[in-house]
């Protein structure tokens, strides 16, 4: 049995929380042993939100030992920064290009940085850029990022067949269903098309 380490992280109001619920229930559909942590005490005033996701055939602890993460799905692209002490050199980096400006920024005390990408890129890590904020309003409806993003990430875990439309269909208002269920396969289709560029890092950022 497949054993990884998952972290998403962005700001408040995302849904990452939600993106990280409905991949711990995916796994535990497919088998593993799952244990989540979050850290949201500033979700509501749009503050940095990470969750930690372990799975296994037995996971005793839920929070992520730095140098450990197989995956980070980072929501907003200067987030995806923060937490790079967490990575390692065969770590994948699926990163929202969404930028949303921190209130310092905002203000004018700081400048927000415009290399993010090329930070990621010199660390040599697998870094798949995809505009999931475009995806999803292409589709009519900008809260299903998270959607966008579940899709991607998941073309990389050991799912079983269906297990992520099986959960999407059981924690989504049917109302929102079709929109949900069409960004979670533009993700994985956007994923799939890197892939088969066949490069490790991509420069073109897609929706």
């Amino acid at each position: 049995m497949k054993s990884g380490n998952v972290i998403f992280c962005g700001v408040g109001g995302q849904g990452i929380l939600f993106a990280s619920e409905i991949t711990s229930f995916v796994l535990m559909k497919s088998g593993f042993d799952v244990k989540k942590s979050e850290v949201h005490g500033m979700a509501q005033r749009g503050g940095s939100v990470v969750a930690h996701l372990r799975y296994g055939e037995k996971i005793y602890s839920p929070l992520i030992e730095p140098g450990t993460v197989d995956i980070e799905v980072a929501f907003e692209m200067l987030e995806s920064v923060r937490y790079l002490p967490y990575l390692k050199q065969e770590s994948r980096l699926i990163v929202n290009m969404q930028k949303i400006l921190p209130s310092s920024v905002v203000t004018g005390a700081e400048r927000y940085p415009d290399d993010v990408l090329a930070e990621l890129r010199k660390r040599g890590l697998a870094v798949f850029p995809i505009d999931a904020y475009e995806t999803a309003k292409s589709l009519g409806e900008i809260r299903a990022v998270n959607m966008v993003l579940i899709g991607a990430l998941s073309v990389f875990l050991p799912a079983k067949d269906g297990a992520f439309l099986a959960v999407i269909r059981e924690r989504v208002q049917e109302k929102f269903l079709g929109v949900n269920m069409a960004a979670f396969n533009k993700g994985r289709d956007i994923i799939k098309r890197m892939q088969d560029e066949g490069d490790r890092t991509h420069d073109k950022i897609l929706a």
